[in-house]
């Protein structure tokens, strides 16, 4: 499920919605002082394809490939003003690691990972059925129960990135809204594989795409 599903779930969603849009007063967007809490389904994938080295820097001929991961995830959006708020995203996702290159295709380590972020919004409408916004903010990734796998041991780097984000809340029906959004978050990490013996500079820069229905309060 990867961008291109998730935006046709998002259609399928809102034409779903229409009835009930169709039945009701025009939907006020969110004003200073208001929050939003959002319940998304999020596809977190990776086009990563480092190469994998030994510890004196020679090629292997593997590359590293990044299972995705759909899960559910949580929204907090407050409002500092009528069209500035601040999001902060909870979820965590697990995914699998493969060496891959030539006839090689090996999984070598299982890991879930707990990537918070947080973004500074602007949203440049404050009336209307329809509040578009675009973001930029911090995540920090986490990874936590790996699992080993075909006798590879392997330690990833904990650390801090950085993210873009865009997306649109359309109003429903009173509080209720659909969300569709989708963030770009720039992160490397240093992979220790069989304690040292080989390791890989690993640009994760996974894309976190999500759709779901939020609540205003």
């Amino acid at each position: 499920m990867h961008l291109k599903t998730l935006i046709l779930s998002a259609v399928a969603a809102a034409a779903v919605a229409a009835p009930a849009l169709a039945q009701t007063t025009a939907w006020d967007a969110p004003r200073k002082g208001d929050w939003i809490v959002t319940g998304r389904v999020t596809d977190v994938f990776s086009q990563a394809d480092d190469a994998v080295v030994t510890a004196a820097g020679a090629d292997t001929g593997l590359h590293v490939d990044v299972g995705d991961s759909v899960m559910p995830t949580l929204g907090f959006t407050y409002f500092l003003t009528d069209h500035i708020a601040v999001e902060a995203i909870l979820g965590t996702t697990q995914h699998e690691i493969r060496a891959q290159g030539g006839t090689t295709d090996v999984a070598v380590h299982e890991t879930w990972v707990l990537p918070p972020v947080v973004t500074l919004q602007y949203r440049p409408l404050s009336s209307g059925r329809v509040s578009p916004y675009v973001g930029a903010g911090v995540n920090y990734m986490l990874f936590y129960s790996g699992k080993d796998k075909n006798d590879f041991t392997v330690d990833l780097d904990d650390g801090f990135g950085y993210a873009l984000q865009a997306g649109a809340d359309i109003g429903v029906q009173g509080p209720w809204s659909l969300n569709v959004d989708v963030k770009k978050v720039w992160f490397d990490t240093d992979a220790t594989i069989n304690d040292g013996a080989l390791r890989s500079d690993v640009a994760l820069d996974p894309w976190v795409v999500s759709v779901g229905f939020g609540r205003r309060f």
